[in-house]
């Protein structure tokens, strides 16, 4: 069984950072992409940032600048730094795993469970 367990996230006043981590278990013998969503009531869920186990990255328009994502490929683990927070960007945020490769099988898809994040002062 994989699992995404996410941790960082919190009350922040505007103009502040925060950093969200997300770390995968299982065994797990490899993940292709991992990323960082965010959902408000009422929207669709929204890609923030993504990285492939090469590093490439990717990055929604809205947090271009202000948001930095990287991975720890041996400790199975993805990062975000927000800095700059605007109240907007008050949201749940999910983290994300695609193609991973555990035991004998291969998950197309996993979500955690989700952090608040909340931009306000």
């Amino acid at each position: 069984q994989v699992q995404l367990v996410e941790s960082g996230g919190g009350l922040v006043q505007p103009g502040g950072s925060l950093t969200l981590s997300c770390a995968a278990s299982g065994s797990i013998f490899s993940i292709n992409a991992m990323g960082w969503y965010r959902q408000v009531p009422g929207k669709e869920r929204e890609l923030v940032a993504a990285i492939t186990s090469g590093g490439s990255t990717n990055y929604a328009d809205s947090v271009k600048g202000r948001f930095t994502i990287s991975r720890d490929n041996t400790k199975k683990t993805v990062y975000v730094k927000m800095n700059s927070l605007k109240p907007e960007d008050t949201a749940v945020y999910y983290c994300n795993a695609r193609d991973v490769v555990a035991g004998r099988r291969t998950y197309l898809e996993v979500w955690g469970q989700g952090t608040l994040v909340t931009v306000s002062s």
